[in-house]
């Protein structure tokens, strides 16, 4: 028995939430967005499974020590302020099937993996009163869980939050190559976005098959 069921392929969107960084300054909550961010979305859908996507997010980056529940930080009081320009490409798998033209498949949660580039800002050297910043660019890994569903046959919606696990230790200005930078963290630092998404669906593929 062969039975046919027809999806759009294409997902294109916009979403709008929160961003908080985890590092040696600030908060040491892992998810408590303290900026609003936002960005683009696209998604490809291979199967009702399976979409490649890509974004584009901005990111606002802020720490403030005295927001943090660690004393030693609130009674240090340094604070700092940077913006993150990321671009990401990877894969979002769907825990059940999904297509928002048929009801039964129009609500899954998922997670996603990508590789993402990003840009920022960096110290380069100290002066007397000021701190020179570069900018600089790297790799991050975003991983994260969302849920997604229908609204129409051409619109969906999705909540998600990921971690973007990085390669640096120099986004909240901290370095151990500036010696008065060095506020004696010796880990990576890394950065999360939790958002609600909308996305506009089209185009259709040839049809997807499931035979008995």
């Amino acid at each position: 028995m062969t039975s046919i069921s027809f999806s759009q392929i294409h997902e294109i969107g916009i979403f709008v939430g929160g961003s908080n960084f985890i590092g040696d300054i600030g908060s040491t909550n892992y998810i408590l967005p303290n900026e609003v961010a936002g960005g683009l979305v696209y998604k490809y859908n291979l199967n009702p499974r399976i979409a490649l996507r890509g974004t584009y997010t901005y990111l606002p980056m802020t720490g403030i020590d005295i927001d943090s529940d660690n004393l030693f930080r609130e009674e240090r009081e340094f604070s700092f302020s940077n913006t993150i320009h990321e671009f990401a490409a990877g894969i979002e798998y769907n825990f059940f099937d999904y297509n928002i033209r048929i009801k039964e498949q129009s609500f899954t949660p998922y997670i996603l993996a990508e590789v993402a580039a990003f840009n920022y800002k960096s110290p380069e050297s100290v002066t007397s009163t000021s701190i020179i910043l570069t900018n600089k660019f790297s790799v991050s890994v975003p991983l994260g869980i969302g849920i997604k569903g229908r609204i129409s046959d051409h619109l969906a919606y999705a909540f998600e939050s990921a971690v973007r696990l990085t390669f640096k230790d120099d986004i909240d200005f901290s370095t151990n190559e500036i010696p008065s930078l060095n506020f004696g963290g010796n880990g990576n630092d890394f950065y999360t976005f939790t958002a609600f998404s909308i996305v506009y669906t089209f185009g259709r593929p040839a049809c997807y098959a499931d035979r008995e």
